[in-house]
């Protein structure tokens, strides 16, 4: 599995020259299983197959094949489209309330990964001549679970994170915890990945591999079983959009919070960021009290098949433009909501062709549910900790349905072509580490590398600190955290590059097809790319 040539790992210690092709993703291996895809002259939606089987080995605590993934998917001839691979809450649910958050009773829904890998290489063959099957996009992934890897620091980070929670997670220590100064091996991850291979994905629902899924979770205590397997399907939507200083930005629509995403972005453009220090008390004020008021209308987001979203009036550009006018640049908006946690890899691919793919893939919380689904070595995602069991609420847990969601990776157009590919980990962080990093990427016009390592922010409660807290990383500074607090924020401090601050990626593609990229410093990743000839 050598990396092929021309290679060109990007770093902050020596910025890239642009490049005809790229991968990005929070892990070096994972980027260049993607990589010797485009390298091969495949595109990116195929790249895009194989970085995502090769993350599901190498990143086991974010993203897995017992999670799902949301895509967005572009290329220069107008062609958008958002492929949305979530699993459905099982048919007969348990009577729970609260939903655990840990454990059988939260691995409520199905995985959905796999079967929008299907969906995703239709859409490749059908519309981008591609001709890459999951029988060889899956090699890396297969050999990285079989043969063993080194163990990332995130990995190693989340395991110490939990080591007091993991011991109630029945037989998860034997599959994850690995042997020290050891490769990790997944053995009986690779013979599933096999049995992908060689039968297709929908193995995963309905076939051998389907049948022992199911009756592992069923042994574990889940409710899901294989007609629940059976019934997963992905589904292309339109994606929504949002114009932005020349550019419109792409997101997910519902049941994801794409919508809230572009709805601070849409507040931020009302507001004048221009010619502000982007590591600035103004800037950073502006950009928490935009997310403030878009994230007071989250509680509309469900899934549109059982419930009524209305897009429209959370977009429409009257309202839009009263939140940003209610906006004190001098005082903060007190903010006593709950933060959401979880957790998520991001995947970036372009081709040469300018065709791109922007995926992320999750697990819900790190870990997920901590249920290991028989002798699969598949970790089932927590996906139904985040319903809720109120009467009448739109996100209440119903069978059949999709919980809210917050994936929502996304890419940015100029003149109807993508110009920024981009996404992050992080939960109810996602679109405030995306509001901050589009602002700094298009507003203060910096490039992929300085954007994603310049300090960033988190707002409201999170596992680690339950104060309903402006967590700022340290480096902006103590003038910065004085200011900030003078305005009525509570601010506390995270370490620089904290791993709570959320691990985003990014491909900045100019008018000429040339691409420059990187994945975060909080991460164990890169972006790769080919060189121009």
């Amino acid at each position: 599995m050598s990396t092929p040539d021309p290679v060109h790992p990007l770093t902050t210690d020596h910025p890239p020259a642009r490049f005809r092709a790229m991968v990005t993703t929070p892990h070096r291996l994972a980027s260049e299983a993607g990589l010797r895809v485009l390298e091969r002259g495949g595109n990116a939606i195929e790249a895009a197959v194989a970085a995502s089987a090769a993350l599901s080995v190498v990143y086991p605590h974010f993203c897995g094949l017992g999670g799902d993934a949301i895509w967005m998917i572009a290329d220069r001839k107008g062609f958008a489209t958002c492929l949305l691979g979530i699993g459905q809450a099982a048919r007969h649910l348990p009577e729970v309330d609260p939903i655990p958050v840990r454990g059988p009773l939260s691995a409520l829904t199905s995985a959905a990964l796999v079967e929008s890998w299907d969906l995703a290489l239709a859409h490749s063959q059908r519309l981008w001549n591609g001709r890459e099957g999951l029988r060889h996009l899956l090699d890396d992934a297969v050999h990285l679970a079989g043969d063993g890897f080194p163990m990332s620091q995130s990995q190693r980070f989340w395991l110490d994170f939990r080591a007091t929670e993991r011991c109630d997670w029945q037989e998860f220590d034997r599959h994850f915890l690995g042997s020290p100064g050891a490769l990790f091996r997944q053995p009986e991850l690779a013979a599933s990945l096999r049995a992908i291979a060689a039968q297709g994905p929908r193995e995963f629902y309905e076939g051998a591999l389907g049948r022992r899924i199911a009756e592992g979770l069923a042994r574990a205590g889940s409710p899901l079983d294989a007609a629940d397997l059976a019934a997963t399907k992905a589904r292309a939507e339109a994606p929504l959009a949002m114009p932005y200083r020349g550019l419109t930005l792409l997101a997910p629509p519902p049941p994801t919070q794409g919508v809230t995403t572009l709805a601070i972005m849409g507040i931020l453009e009302r507001l004048s960021l221009s010619g502000l220090d982007h590591q600035g008390a103004d800037f950073l004020h502006l950009c928490v009290e935009a997310v403030k008021r878009a994230f007071l209308d989250r509680g509309m987001v469900a899934d549109p098949d059982f419930a009524s979203v209305p897009l429209e009036r959370m977009l429409d550009p009257a309202r839009l433009a009263a939140q940003a006018a209610g906006i004190d640049p001098r005082a903060a908006l007190p903010w006593p909501h709950r933060f959401r946690t979880g957790d998520t890899a991001f995947i970036g691919a372009v081709d040469a062709e300018g065709r791109s793919v922007a995926l992320l893939q999750s697990l819900y919380y790190d870990w997920g549910s901590g249920v290991v689904a028989g002798d699969t070595g598949i970790l089932w995602q927590n996906r139904g900790a985040a319903f809720d069991r109120s009467p009448a609420g739109p996100n209440r847990l119903q069978p059949g349905k999709r919980p809210f969601y917050t994936l929502n990776p996304g890419i940015a157009l100029s003149d109807g072509r993508p110009a920024l590919v981009y996404g992050t980990q992080g939960a109810d962080g996602q679109p405030q580490t995306l509001a901050v990093l589009l602002a700094r990427l298009i507003d203060a016009g910096l490039d992929p590398q300085a954007a994603l390592a310049a300090p960033r922010f988190l707002l409201g409660r999170t596992f680690s600190d339950a104060r309903d807290a402006l967590k700022l990383e340290a480096p902006a500074g103590e003038a910065c955290f004085a200011e900030l607090a003078r305005r009525r924020h509570e601010v506390s401090a995270l370490p620089a590059l904290s791993p709570l601050a959320g691990q985003a990626g990014v491909i900045a593609i100019d008018a000429d097809g040339r691409m420059k990229g990187a994945h975060d410093p909080r991460s164990d990743g890169c972006a790769l790319g080919l060189a121009v000839n």
